[in-house]
């Protein structure tokens, strides 16, 4: 059965042993050093499942085993041929191919009419905060990592990031000022239908 691409953390390995062979436990370290778990949803179990789907589609294989100490011995992993081709591969398919990505934001805001205007508005100035905060933080970040002397390719993702929470926000203003003005096409049937 082929490798099925529907698991981004398969990727973040793939990306990691592509770099240097390491053990899951040092793949999770480096991602969470890089603040890869900002995109990538990463926990051990999932680690170890996608590393043994990964090794079962021999994209990758184990190259060595580690023992220190008292802990037990730790497998480490290195990226196949096959492993560097599926890569490259699945980076320009992400990268080139627009695909629907189902938001849970854009499936809330398509029935928006459906609560009154007024618990709309307030529902869309808690999240317009909600993403003033994550800007703040994300700018801290890449403040940090740009000191830290990093380049901005190890971190573009980032950048990517903070240019769609900014057009999220001046969607939400342009909304919430269109809700409180009474200004957005439909109001007077909304305002209307909560009466």
């Amino acid at each position: 059965m082929p490798f099925k691409r529907t698991n981004p953390l398969a990727l973040a390995v793939l990306a990691l042993l592509s770099e240097r062979p390491m053990h899951p436990y040092e793949m999770a370290q480096t991602m969470r050093e890089r603040h890869q778990e900002e995109v990538i949803k990463l926990n051990y179990g999932s680690l170890y499942t996608v590393v043994e789907s990964l090794h079962r589609h021999e994209l990758i294989t184990a190259s060595a085993t580690q023992k220190a100490g008292n802990r037990p011995e730790r497998t480490v992993y290195a990226i196949t041929d096959p492993g560097t081709t599926e890569l490259h591969d699945w980076l320009r398919e992400l990268i080139a191919v627009p695909a629907t990505e189902y938001r849970r934001f854009e499936a809330g805001i398509s029935l928006v009419g459906l609560m009154p205007p007024d618990d709309a508005l307030a529902a869309v100035e808690q999240r317009s905060a909600g993403v003033d905060a994550q800007l703040t933080a994300l700018a801290v970040l890449l403040e940090r990592l740009a000191g830290m002397g990093l380049p901005q390719l190890a971190w573009i993702e980032l950048d990517y990031r903070m240019a769609m929470l900014r057009a999220e926000r001046a969607w939400l203003t342009w909304f919430a000022t269109a809700t409180r003005d009474g200004t957005v096409g439909g109001y007077s049937a909304w305002e209307d239908k909560h009466r």
